[in-house]
């Protein structure tokens, strides 16, 4: 319901007619501006692509714009110490626990994974992008050792309390998983051709238009075959089911970020094309594994 794939459609159609899109940038910081700036002009043509479509097209549209939050999550705000940070990643790792997230985001990454691994002689090397104290990461290492998949998987973050509390669970499980702080936006210290796959996982929210299409040009400057991101579907359903099933783990303050991050999924129109301002061409696709969205972008040439 708040993917409004007709009325979106119909605004991006008028804008590539036009030549506004996709538009052009230079460098790091005019792909951030010019990515931030389409995506407002995108909203102000849908608004009025919905207002000619008729009532229905048009509420739901305001619908959307009610929803749409452009709050910070209690997680990213600089007033929160870096082992409250990590206590809040702790209660996402349990909720993905009992709704067999990491588990799903496995099987939508495995295609991709078996690929890769017969593209290379040595082992898939992952890089994941906001990692936290590394979820996905020590899912990805258990599911290769069981599979005998060879991955070599590093977990990256800002923050450097997630990545040493992240070490330190590695050490304990006995996981072959990396960790280093590694800022998302700016991969320049990271050498060129480190990385096979480059993958942010249910955080695309959390960061702009612009940050987004950083990551994504980041991942294609490393010479990584391919970036995902992952992340909720954007829908009615899961603005409701999130903070219903956060609220399980009896913290407040992750509640409110469930329910704050609910109403900023992107929608799959909106990540395709985010896509392909960062890449300058449709090398790309985004589909739906309810209730996940899953971007996918070859960024090799």
């Amino acid at each position: 319901m708040l993917q409004l794939r007709t009325t979106g459609y119909r605004a991006l159609d008028r804008l590539r007619a036009r030549g506004e899109f996709p538009p052009e940038w230079n460098g790091p910081q005019e792909l951030e501006t010019a990515t931030d700036r389409f995506m407002q002009r995108f909203m102000e043509e849908r608004l009025e692509a919905s207002g000619e479509l008729g009532p229905g097209f048009h509420l739901f549209e305001l619908l959307d714009r009610a929803v749409r939050c452009p709050d910070t999550e209690n997680m990213d705000s600089d007033s929160m110490t870096g082992d409250g940070k990590a206590a809040m990643v702790e209660a996402l790792d349990r909720m993905n626990g009992l709704t067999m997230a990491y588990r799903h985001q496995i099987g939508l990454l495995e295609p991709l994974l078996h690929e890769l691994s017969q593209e290379r002689v040595g082992p898939v090397r992952v890089l994941e992008l906001a990692a936290g104290s590394g979820g996905l990461a020590f899912a990805l290492a258990e599911y290769a050792r069981k599979k005998g998949l060879r991955l070599q998987v590093t977990a990256s973050d800002i923050v450097p309390e997630l990545v040493e509390a992240g070490r330190a669970a590695a050490a304990e499980r006995g996981l072959e998983v990396a960790f280093r702080v590694v800022n998302a936006f700016d991969l320049a210290g990271i050498g060129r051709s480190a990385f096979d796959l480059v993958v942010v996982s249910q955080s695309l929210h959390h960061f702009s238009p612009g940050k987004l299409a950083l990551m994504i040009a980041g991942a294609g400057d490393l010479g990584a075959s391919a970036f995902v991101g992952i992340d909720g579907h954007r829908s009615l359903l899961l603005l409701a089911g999130v903070p219903i099933v956060a609220s399980l783990q009896g913290m407040a303050e992750f509640t409110a970020d469930a329910f704050t991050s609910s109403r900023k999924f992107y929608s799959d129109l909106e990540l395709d094309i985010i896509a392909e301002i960062a890449t300058g061409r449709r090398s790309h696709q985004v589909e739906c594994s309810w209730p996940m969205s899953m971007l996918t972008v070859r960024t090799a040439p």
